[in-house]
């Protein structure tokens, strides 16, 4: 499981569509409490779908092969063939533009709260599915899950972590560097996409593969 999360967490903070948002949120009036927003409900959703495994299972793990346990299997490997399929698709079709969305436009003008529901709409629900169905194998009533649980959390949202803390404590260079990253990430958006899509995908058919014949 521990493996599991971390290959998640870090396809899911790696993301460039989020990444580059809440760039443009820091880069706007009133930046770093949007930023503050962003980050808070985006690691709010993370806790939340967590939390609603954990009820599911009452913090134990099902027994190995019964139709808990390979239901959530099978939907890791349901994610994971998504993704490479996914992966696959936009390596192959040809190169488009990408212009601003139309939501930066309104950007200075946009409240904390469009700030914390744009989090929930850039979350890569794929990615945050796979987690959810790996923490169906998390003891609560071991450390070892609980540190788990939440290092995987706190991974996913690392990035952001790092974007608002040296906003925080160094705005001026912040914006210069972050934006020039932006340009990056927009740059190379696609290449972006299809690696993590095909990386995370990759792992997770595999090791659903395996835990279903092992």
């Amino acid at each position: 499981m521990v493996l599991d999360l971390v290959v998640i967490g870090t396809a899911v903070t790696l993301g460039p569509l989020h990444n580059s948002a809440f760039i443009l949120l820091l880069s706007s009036r009133r930046g770093v409490l949007k930023g503050l927003a962003f980050l808070l409900s985006w690691l709010a959703n993370l806790v939340a779908v967590i939390a609603c495994v954990v009820l599911l299972t009452g913090g134990q793990p099902p027994a190995r092969h019964s139709v808990p346990s390979t239901a959530a299997v099978a939907a890791k490997l349901a994610i994971g063939v998504a993704l490479v399929l996914y992966g696959a698709h936009r390596r192959r079709r040809p190169p488009r533009p990408h212009g601003p969305p139309r939501w930066t436009a309104r950007i200075d003008d946009a409240s904390a709260a469009t700030a914390a529901g744009l989090a929930w709409l850039m979350q890569p629900w794929a990615l945050v599915g796979a987690g959810a169905a790996t923490v169906v194998d998390a003891h609560l009533s071991t450390l070892a899950d609980w540190l788990a649980l939440t290092g995987y959390c706190l991974l996913a949202t690392l990035s952001l972590v790092v974007m608002e803390m040296y906003a925080v404590w160094a705005p001026a260079a912040a914006d210069a560097r972050l934006n020039a990253l932006r340009s990056w990430l927009e740059q190379h958006q696609e290449q972006l996409i299809v690696t993590l899509s095909l990386l995370a995908g990759t792992w997770l058919t595999a090791r659903s593969i395996y835990e279903l014949v092992a």
